[in-house]
């Protein structure tokens, strides 16, 4: 069994297991988190946003933790409500680059990466080393060469790291052959138990470049 199958198989069946707490606890907004990563992971972005919209709709206030909808509206090509979750979770956590990074990624599609850079929003204090210097690329302060070099030297999380987002750099920038081969080589190379390499996963499926 290979490892797509392997990782579908286990999803599967963790799947089958939020479906049953779903069932039996209806009105737990946790669940519906739950089984929106779960969904998420395989791919089945729009059925994950409709959990996470489930679990909004129980708990109102959980709507500035829900950065799992901010990534999947991005897959769902809905850059601008993307964009706007984003914002509302940065007033609540607004020392995470990734945050204003995907922020950032939504606008990008909306109105270009010049734009984008422009409205990136300020984050000072990520304890993350690789995501700092990550800010400063998408600010255009460094190169993506920098950004390899803080990833090269530390543990495989770091790699991953650095790969997936010049990477998405790169895609934003509408260079997709690049993009192509960040992306993978952080899925391939660097496989971490993170959701965000599930996400890497998943952009290799959405974009169908497992095919190519």
């Amino acid at each position: 069994m290979n490892l797509n199958n392997s990782l579908n198989n286990s999803l599967h069946k963790e799947l089958e297991r939020y479906n049953e707490l779903v069932s039996t606890h209806p009105d737990n907004p946790g669940a519906y988190v739950q089984r929106g990563m779960v969904k998420f992971k395989l791919a089945q972005v729009n059925e994950s946003i409709a959990d996470f919209d489930a679990a909004e709709k129980l708990k109102p206030s959980i709507t500035p933790y829900l950065w799992q909808r901010g990534l999947s509206y991005y897959y769902a090509n809905r850059f601008a409500e993307g964009a706007s979750q984003f914002e509302i979770d940065l007033t609540v956590n607004s020392q995470d680059v990734e945050e204003t990074v995907w922020r950032y990624l939504c606008v990008a599609r909306l109105q270009g990466s010049d734009e984008a850079r422009k409205s990136l929003l300020s984050v000072k204090n990520d304890p993350r080393l690789v995501m700092r210097k990550v800010y400063e690329l998408y600010g255009g302060n460094c190169s993506t060469e920098d950004v390899l070099k803080i990833g090269n030297p530390f543990d495989k999380r770091s790699k991953f790291y650095s790969h997936l987002y010049v990477g998405l750099y790169f895609e934003a920038s509408d260079r997709t052959e690049e993009a192509q081969s960040y992306i993978t080589k952080a899925v391939d190379s660097y496989r971490i138990d993170d959701y965000m390499w599930y996400l890497a996963r998943v952009h290799k499926i959405v974009r169908s470049w497992d095919k190519k």
